[in-house]
């Protein structure tokens, strides 16, 4: 019995430890505002920014409101815009 409660014990505590380890994710705000850092690689096809990929990298969940948006769709789904997505590791959505 004394095995069976320090085992269990144990387990709870790896567990805990797990979990207080982990990151908690942060909401993200969606706003196409966002991405002006990559605005020129967008509009001259030049090699995207570092600051570029981390702002589409945060973006990410957000590029299917974007591409819904008449407005943003364009600019979402051009093909520099791709580009700079893949370059950056980040996948167009379909969406």
């Amino acid at each position: 019995m004394r095995s069976t409660t320090y085992t269990a014990v144990c387990a709870v505590a790896i567990l805990v430890m797990i979990l207080a380890g982990m990151q908690v994710a942060t909401a993200v705000t969606c706003q196409a505002t966002e991405l002006a850092p990559c605005a020129s690689a967008i509009s001259s096809s030049s090699p995207p920014s570092k600051q570029c990929c981390v702002k589409i990298k945060e973006q990410r969940p957000c590029l299917c409101k974007y591409i819904r948006n008449p407005s943003l769709r364009g600019y979402v789904t051009s093909p520099n815009a791709k580009k700079v997505a893949k370059t950056c590791g980040v996948p167009i959505p379909k969406c």
